[in-house]
Parts: structure tokens; C-alpha cells; sequence
């Protein structure tokens, strides 16, 4: 076998161990994996300094450093999730319908592991314990690759939860990170039909887009996001300000950061020097239309901004003259991931939330809400913007499939 059978041959088998555990045993590995990271957490950091110093002698922009380095505050946060997935419901188990039948079958749909979940991501090293825990408490196997920028510290974080699995029950063969280097093993993965059972990809565009046309496994698609928001003409302007520069500037190296702001005609006069000005303050470089483009600092806006998951302080911004031309605007850019709306009009909100095609359509508040943990699902695997199997937040129950089963005494056809 190669290198990548033999590791996906070993998650294989601890799937199977997996598959029949206590909500007990999981939970017992989970709370020793958490202890293990605030622990060990100079280990992590240590490895995480190399990843950060390499990447920035590489040049790498400050956006993905960012999202790339831990401190002892964001270990503790991938402990914490830890623990926040040991105390939420086993979904393994959970009947999701049920009926007698008329010849006295009794039958039910319950939820089941997929087996080995394969995770294809970039940069960010809290994936590699958040996608371990997750995958798991809902009984799967889980086959980790990351991006080579992050090597180091996902290599610390896999050693410290592999071993902290010992004695619990738990088989370290569960969570594993695949070898190699380069796209290799990557694309391995991508052809294990058969050893893997699901892939989910969580990076930018280009990763996400190679793993959906290139995999013969099967790929749960999480988006890039190009998130909007939009204030109406009958929003409340002091709260669309502050709605704007937290979905913006509260951490905007991450998928559910505002990247395009689009504002009625109407409240533009009032409104647009006044967020301009704020965002300007914050270190926002501002692309706007023409409307906006008449304020000192603001960059004329092209249609690859309007597209961008900027991940930085930038935004596009548009004066659109309705709600209408607001939902055409996102329609046209959006990634389906989030999309928001500010606005005192309860039919405003009703036709932008049956209008705006998205995982996620939020009504007066921050885009930044849109998270497993923020939605009480724990730590999440990621955002999915496709609309088969799972959308939005994708928590333990979309971590799982199904199966019947059939219960009789003695029935034949």
C-alpha cells in the first residue's frame, strides 16, 4: 500500500470503532484532547512561531498570517470548542422518523457516522482540532491535510490530540493527518473512493473549485465568502453603522466578513459620508461607485471587486436606487454565503429574505453571526453553501447520513 492507503486503511478501522462508542467514550477523549492542548499549548505555539516566521518571509499578506497564527488565547478557544462539542447531543443514534407499518414492521430512519471524512484545508491550524472534534463526537474517522504554510503547527496539534487519546477508548488512528508533501496527497484523497467516504474542502476559491471537479469522493462544498450588506431606506442609519463596521472590521480574514456594502439612494446623502468616514477610521479602503467616489480616500470600484472575498480592510460600496436593485446586485456577485439586510420595514425584510438565494439571509444584525458556534452548534466544519445534504453552519447532525432499520417478528414479502 501507499503511504495515504495505509494511513486512510487505519482510519478505516478506527471508524469502525467509532461507529459503535458511547456518547461516553467520545465525550471522556474529547475533554482529554482539550486538557491536552492547554497543557501542552507551548508545544503548539512554538511549532505555530515557525509556520507565521516562514510565511512571513514568503511575503504572505497580513490577512492570511492572521489567519494562520495561534497565541495562547485562540489554543484556549480550540480547547474550549472541545469541550463545547463533548456537552452538545450525540446526533449518532438520533431516530429521525419513525412508523409502524400496516403488516407490523416497525420502522426507523436513524443517524449514522459516514465513516472517514476527509478535511482539505488551508492556513488556519484551529480547523485541524475543530474538524477532529466534530468528526469525532458525531463517530467518524477523520484524515486531515493541510496547507504546507500551516505544516508545523497542524503536525504539534495532531501529536497532542492523538495522544491524549490514550486510555480513553478512543483509538488514535482516529485522527490523522495525511503525509507527503506537495498537491500529492491531496489528490489522493480525492481518488480513495472506497476508503474515504466524504471530503469537505475549506479554503479559498481555487482549492474549493480543484476538490469539487476533480474528486471521485464524494465533496460536501463549503463557499468562499462574498457577503453583503445591504441598508434600506427605512433602516435606523445609527444601527446600519454599527452593523456595518463590526460585519467588517471585527475580524475580516474570515468567510463571514462583510465584503460589499450596497445602500439605498434615498438614505445614500445621509448615510454614505457617515459610514465612509467610520470605515476610513477603522483602516477600511473603501471602493465605491461613483456616488461614493466623491469622497476623499475612496477607490473607483471594478466588477472584480464587487466579486471579491477581499479578506482584508477593504470593501466595495454601491448606491443602488431600490431593494430590487439591491437583490439583482447580490445575485450577480454573491457566494451564497451570507447576506444581510438593515432595515424598520418588516416587508422589506420579508422580500429580502425570500429574494436573496443564500445559505445564510440575516435581518438586522451582523453577518459575523453566521457560525456553528455563534448558531449553538459547537464547533463547526465549516460554512456550506451548496444545497444538497447540508447548508449553512454544517454542526454534528450534517457531520452525519442515515439508514433504516427494520424491526419485525418473523414478516416475509
Amino acid at each position: 500500500m501507499t503511504s495515504f492507503e495505509s494511513v486512510a486503511a487505519r482510519a478505516r478501522e478506527a471508524a469502525y470503532e467509532l461507529a459503535v462508542a458511547t456518547r461516553a467514550t467520545k465525550d471522556a477523549a474529547l475533554h482529554a484532547m482539550a486538557d491536552a492542548l492547554e497543557e501542552r499549548a507551548g508545544e503548539v505555539l512554538d511549532a505555530n512561531a515557525g509556520d507565521v516566521e516562514a510565511a512571513r518571509a514568503a511575503a504572505t499578506s497580513e490577512a492570511l498570517v492572521d489567519r494562520l497564527t495561534l497565541d495562547e488565547g485562540r489554543v484556549r478557544g480550540m480547547a474550549d470548542g472541545l469541550r463545547q462539542v463533548a456537552g452538545l447531543p450525540d446526533p449518532v443514534g438520533e431516530v429521525v422518523r419513525g412508523s409502524t407499518l400496516a403488516n407490523g414492521l416497525e420502522l426507523r430512519q436513524v443517524r449514522v457516522p459516514f465513516g472517514v471524512v476527509g478535511i482539505i484545508y488551508e492556513a488556519r491550524p484551529n480547523v485541524t482540532a475543530d474538524a477532529a472534534g466534530i468528526c469525532l463526537k458525531s463517530g467518524n474517522a477523520v484524515l486531515l491535510r493541510g496547507s504546507s504554510s500551516a505544516r508545523r503547527s497542524n503536525e504539534a496539534v495532531v501529536t497532542v490530540l492523538r495522544d491524549a487519546t490514550a486510555g480513553t477508548g478512543v483509538p488514535a488512528d482516529a485522527v490523522q493527518l495525511v503525509p507527503g508533501e506537495g498537491h500529492e496527497p491531496a489528490k489522493a484523497m480525492m481518488r480513495a473512493r472506497g476508503l474515504v467516504d466524504v471530503l469537505v474542502p475549506r479554503g479559498g476559491a481555487g482549492l474549493i473549485r480543484s476538490v469539487v471537479e476533480e474528486s471521485t469522493v464524494p465533496v460536501i462544498e463549503t463557499g468562499v465568502g462574498n457577503c453583503h450588506v445591504y441598508v434600506d431606506r427605512d433602516a435606523d442609519l445609527d444601527t446600519a453603522l454599527r452593523i456595518v463596521l463590526n460585519a467588517k472590521t471585527q475580524r475580516p480574514s474570515v468567510c463571514n466578513a462583510a465584503e460589499s456594502l450596497l445602500v439605498h439612494a434615498d438614505v445614500a446623502d445621509a448615510f454614505v459620508p457617515r459610514v465612509v468616514a467610520a470605515l476610513q477610521e477603522a483602516g477600511v479602503t473603501v471602493h465605491g461607485d461613483e456616488t461614493f467616489g466623491g469622497l476623499d480616500g475612496v477607490v473607483p470600484v471594478t466588477d472584480e471587486d464587487h466579486a471579491a472575498e477581499f479578506l482584508s480592510l477593504d470593501i466595495s460600496a454601491s448606491v443602488v436606487p431600490d431593494l430590487e436593485a439591491a437583490v439583482r446586485h447580490i445575485r450577480t456577485y454573491s457566494s451564497g454565503h451570507t447576506e444581510a439586510i438593515v432595515t424598520g420595514s418588516q416587508d422589506a425584510a420579508r422580500r429580502f429574505v425570500a429574494a436573496v438565494d443564500a445559505a445564510a439571509v440575516v435581518v438586522n444584525a451582523s453577518t459575523r453571526f453566521t457560525d456553528g458556534g455563534e448558531f449553538g452548534f459547537g464547533a463547526e466544519i465549516g460554512i456550506s453553501t451548496q444545497k444538497l445534504h447540508a447548508r449553512g453552519p454544517m454542526g454534528l447532525p450534517e457531520m452525519t447520513s442515515t439508514k433504516y432499520v427494520v424491526t419485525g417478528d418473523g414478516q416475509v414479502r
